[in-house]
């Protein structure tokens, strides 16, 4: 399974927000606790169903969206 493969949008789940495949685990989550300094082990023990390449499908997930979208950002 490619990495990107991980990730669903569905409208069924989770409002459509994006989440790791098969399950109702939102990429903000991952990407918040990251943000906030988790180590990947600290996000695996918060979310047992998680897999390393999970985690890193939604890195890969974010850095695709940030690559195909102007940002607003103030200066």
């Amino acid at each position: 399974m490619e990495t990107i493969d991980r990730i669903e949008v569905n409208a069924g789940v989770c409002s459509g927000k994006p989440v790791i495949r098969r399950t109702r685990i939102m990429m903000r989550n991952i990407l918040g606790m990251i943000a906030g300094g988790y180590s990947i082990d600290r996000i695996l023990s918060a979310y047992p169903d998680l897999s390393d390449e999970d985690v890193a499908a939604a890195l890969e997930y974010a850095a695709r969206v940030v690559d195909t979208r102007a940002l607003n950002c103030a200066s």
